[in-house]
């Protein structure tokens, strides 16, 4: 009978061993683009997708749905909406804050503010009499498109005038992540070092504008600000450049004056493309 029933264990703990092996075996096809993307590495399987086919595929997607959200937003509903990218602690929401406390009386405004967690951002924007959606990612390091639309529904969009993305702080993960932005702003900040934007070019390359925040204490954190913007223009040639002092509300009309500009042509190429 022990003998009968140690058999039996066996043969089940083999039977065990193999399901696990094959759930396992399918996992690792689900989550090895994802890993590849994530961190950089490229697993080899013997799958007829590899994948660096499914990551293009699922970055494809991406894309084609942020399509939607820019068609959504800027046909649909004329909103102007401007994504603001960069690491935490470089002074986005204070840069939004500021943009928000120049804006007309008359101009309604909405924000979508991305955190890994909690709803600070979203709370300081809020004091300024603007509808924000939160939204928290968890584990990811980014926005893409399918959390905001799904923002979206919060808004009545056909009231709205601008809408500002606040992406999660992060100066890798959004570059692949198109939002569906008429403008995507990255700022980098004096206290990230004068070598950021060699670091990560990519985010770069994906900005329209860029802005260098904090510059009233570049000299005390040793960060050459000529250093940056040569980076900048090596990188991204042409690209706009704004620097300023969030906290000292220094630079900003700057800034604010450029995206005005962008509104407007917005509106004026819509107004052809609806005769």
């Amino acid at each position: 009978m022990t003998s009968y029933t140690n058999a039996t264990s066996v043969r089940l703990s083999n039977r065990t061993i193999e399901s696990l092996a094959t759930l396992i075996d399918q996992f690792e096809v689900l989550v090895d683009p994802l890993r590849a993307h994530r961190f950089g590495h490229e697993h080899s399987h013997s799958h007829e997708e590899s994948a660096t086919d499914v990551e293009a595929d699922v970055l494809e997607a991406v894309r084609a749905r942020a399509g939607e959200v820019h068609e959504r937003l800027s046909h649909d509903n004329d909103v102007f909406c401007v994504e603001f990218a960069g690491s935490t602690g470089g002074g986005k929401t204070m840069l939004l804050e500021r943009l928000i406390e120049r804006a007309p009386d008359d101009e309604t405004i909405g924000a979508v503010v991305g955190d890994v967690a909690g709803k600070d951002d979203a709370t300081r924007l809020r004091s300024h009499g603007v509808q924000v959606e939160n939204i928290n990612t968890g584990k990811e390091c980014h926005l893409d498109p399918t959390l905001v639309s799904q923002a979206l529904e919060g808004f009545a969009l056909e009231e709205l005038d601008t809408l500002y993305l606040e992406n999660v702080g992060n100066m890798v993960c959004p570059a692949d992540f198109p939002l569906g932005a008429n403008r995507r702003v990255l700022v980098v900040s004096t206290t990230e070092g004068d070598d950021v934007v060699r670091k990560h070019p990519m985010l770069v390359q994906t900005a329209d504008l860029v802005v260098i925040n904090k510059i009233d204490v570049a000299e005390v954190v040793g960060t050459d600000i000529s250093r940056i913007k040569s980076d900048i223009e090596n990188v991204a040639p042409e690209t706009p450049v704004f620097e300023t002092d969030a906290k000292g509300n220094v630079g900003i009309g700057a800034l604010a004056n450029a995206l005005e500009a962008d509104h407007d042509k917005h509106h004026h190429h819509r107004d052809e493309s609806t005769h």
